[in-house]
């Protein structure tokens, strides 16, 4: 049995950081993936990078070709070759990075622990066991299949990372799901070319955020030729000759209805990955969503034994499984008060045209909690930037206390969202006054400078 002085299972943003760090200080360590495809972590092969240089790709395909099929598709055909050499780099680099320091041993196959102390890891050539004084699950999280009939037989039914794999734009795509991954995906596809239904069982669009809010991006979407249907729960899928064919009714009212296309996105949310890793041999527990349950520091219920990243439940963020290295970090090297605790607020960005943003709480959750509190909303068009990017779309709204003038949340609904979000995190983050960034002098014309203008609330 090899010994090590820790074992990582998981390739990811928190496993590979961390990996390199214990290496640094003279660890010998075993890093375990269970896929050579999957090098680097869901972020850079299946999710952020492909998915936010696919969006790109579509705006300037909506740009040159709009209108007109197959010149989309071609484009299409050709980004998804562009994504597809740009994830490949990117595999390469990380496993490379890892794999040439002599103390680091890259493991790939399918973890499971045996014991307390000790994972065996099924290779394509057999079976090895493995011994950590540490041991760190990043094993991240996997997509939710719903029970629906037919489901499994259809030959048209894509999850998000099979979906970017295929090299045919969809005609019609019906996204099952209008959370944020669906609506990042029906944006993406509607600007490469494809009309797009998004179907969601619940009665709200966008619950969670503010309705003035919903409301406005449910406008912008729809512009851009995508239809939502709400109360709409799958219940039966079909291949036919040339597409697919499925079957919902309308849960306000019980009505079946039918809708045809090309090709189906399942968006139905994503749960945990800790299928097959034998959790209870370490005495791993973990709660009724399946998400292993650690403390503070990122301990599970066996102390030598650590879970980082969406295994764990919370938000699933690479930012977030990047603090986790830091948590984990500093309670083994440093001063130990870095936790869980001390990391709020986290901000949030929707990868739509234009992005949606928001850090702290919504209008809705702080009259909910009984706050005093000032509102400021402006359109996106008050920054004058957004004229000269051709991007007008949009809405913007801030919060702030109404007896300390501290920032209590913002949502940014307008182009550069995801950007300007964390110049707002910033303030919420170190105390400042609203007025910080009333006054700020920011450079013009930029879209940060509408931050003067959202935060004058007197």
């Amino acid at each position: 049995m090899k010994q090590y002085d820790a074992i990582i299972i998981g390739f990811g943003k928190g496993g590979k950081t961390l990996a390199a760090e214990l290496s640094n200080r003279g660890w010998k360590i075993a890093l375990i993936e269970r896929s050579d495809k999957m090098y680097g972590g869901t972020c850079i092969n299946v999710a952020c990078i492909p998915t936010k240089a696919l969006v790109h790709e579509a705006e300037t395909s909506g740009l040159m070709f709009q209108g007109d099929y197959k010149k989309q598709s071609n484009f299409y055909k050709l980004a998804i070759a562009r994504k597809n050499k740009l994830t490949s780099f990117l595999r390469d680099k990380n496993f490379n990075d890892l794999a040439n320091r002599p103390n680091v041993t890259i493991y790939t196959g399918v973890a499971s622990f045996t014991s307390p102390d000790t994972v065996k890891v099924v290779l394509p050539d057999g079976e090895i066991e493995l011994q950590g004084k540490e041991i760190f699950i990043n094993t991240g999280a996997t997509n939710v299949i719903p029970a629906i009939d037919g489901i499994r037989d259809s030959q048209r039914v894509y999850i998000s990372s099979t979906l970017l794999e295929l090299d045919i734009l969809p005609k019609h795509l019906i996204i099952i799901g209008g959370g944020y991954i669906g609506l990042e995906f029906a944006s993406m596809y509607a600007e490469f070319g494809s009309k797009v239904t998004i179907l969601e069982a619940g009665n709200l669009f966008i619950p969670r955020e503010d309705r003035d809010i919903a409301n406005s991006v449910r406008e912008v979407l729809e512009r851009k030729g995508i239809e939502v249907r709400l109360n709409a729960r799958a219940q039966s899928i079909h291949d036919t000759a040339d597409g697919v064919t499925l079957a919902y009714t309308d849960a306000s009212d019980g009505t079946p209805y039918f809708v045809e296309g090309d090709t189906i996105l399942l968006a139905t949310g994503r749960k945990p990955m800790i299928e097959g890793l034998n959790l209870q041999a370490a005495g791993v527990q973990v709660n009724a969503q399946g998400a292993i349950i650690t403390d503070a520091h990122l301990h599970t219920t066996n102390p030598h034994i650590w879970a980082m990243g969406d295994v764990k439940g919370g938000p699933q963020f690479t930012y977030v499984s990047m603090d986790d290295f830091r948590i984990v970090r500093n309670k083994l090297f440093n001063d130990k008060e870095r936790t869980t605790e001390d990391r709020e607020p986290i901000a949030y960005s929707v990868f739509i045209d234009p992005p949606l943003a928001h850090v702290g709480l919504t209008e809705d959750e702080a009259i909910k909690k009984g706050y005093s509190f000032k509102v400021s909303r402006l359109p996106a068009t008050a920054v004058a930037r957004t004229r000269t990017l051709q991007k007008t779309d949009g809405m913007l709204k801030a919060i702030v206390d109404a007896q300390t003038g501290k920032i209590m949340g913002c949502t940014l609904f307008c182009a550069d969202a995801s950007e300007i979000i964390n110049i707002v995190n910033v303030a919420m983050k170190t105390g400042q006054h609203y007025s910080f960034l009333r006054d700020f002098m920011f450079t013009h014309p930029s879209m940060s400078e509408v931050l003067n203008h959202l935060f004058t609330f007197d």
